[in-house]
């Protein structure tokens, strides 16, 4: 299943399920008990939102060994995480916005795990129970800032550094998809998910044991080599096979 969270004319947002091209309403609770009406309203006719509301956003650093080496960094020999502020979530489509105490803003292309039940200490093994589905996201980052900062939080937490959807799909295979981003149609990031150094379940394991995952936290799982400055203009898309694509504009903030 689908799931989207989507806004029509000015009604407040609800969350449904996406069925050839048409939304059906999710009543009741998305992590609970629901019931899925009937797949009537044109998704033409809907505004896609960012497909969850997470109490946070916990991201995974160098978990692909060619991303590591392009920036001169070693492999961690455990997961490498941070976080980045709900504040920094977009909506697909939204545009991504430079900030002036940047000179070098870069794409990071990502799957992104969306968590279904309350975690905490979770084993690898039974860490597939606790996942609600997939999504794309963009750990847009600012790599200049992040160089000189030493600690990340500024350069992974700007506004609209975040934009994830446009669906969250609940039986997507992780397995061997491919990740790509292009800028303007030209090719940047290209890899699969099967090389992932710390693999999904191994992630949610470890970040449990250090923090309480929440219904509709986000883990970013991490970004294959080929990241590159956005400039003011473009417009950047990560796809993932078998998953859909996130498309956002690029624009300098004034």
């Amino acid at each position: 299943m689908r799931i989207v969270r989507y806004q029509t004319k000015n009604e407040a947002p609800k969350f449904g399920w996406l069925h050839d091209d048409k939304i059906g309403e999710i009543e009741g609770d998305l992590f609970g008990a629901y019931k899925r009406k009937e797949a009537k309203t044109p998704l033409a006719d809907v505004r896609l939102l960012a497909p969850s509301e997470p109490s946070k956003i916990v991201c995974v650093g160098r978990n692909y060994v060619e991303h590591a080496k392009e920036l001169g960094n070693d492999v961690p020999k455990i997961p490498l995480i941070f976080l980045k502020p709900p504040s920094s979530i977009i909506n697909p489509g939204e545009t991504i916005y430079l900030p002036p105490q940047s000179k070098q803003v870069e794409h990071e292309a990502e799957l992104v795990v969306v968590i279904g039940k309350r975690a905490r200490n979770v084993t690898a093994e039974d860490a597939k129970n606790y996942i609600l589905g997939y999504t794309i996201g963009n750990d847009v980052t600012a790599r200049d800032l992040q160089k000189t900062d030493g600690q990340w939080t500024r350069a992974k937490g700007f506004d609209t550094f975040c934009p994830f959807g446009p669906w969250i799909d609940t039986d997507f295979n992780i397995a061997d998809a491919l990740i790509t981003c292009k800028v303007n149609g030209q090719p940047r990031q290209m890899a699969s998910t099967r090389d992932m150094v710390f693999h999904v379940t191994t992630l949610i394991a470890y970040i449990s044991s250090v923090m309480t995952l929440e219904p509709g936290d986000l883990i970013f799982t991490g970004t294959p080599a080929g990241v590159g400055e956005l400039k003011h203009g473009d417009e950047v898309v990560v796809e993932i096979e078998g998953l859909g694509e996130l498309r956002n504009p690029v624009k300098a903030e004034k």
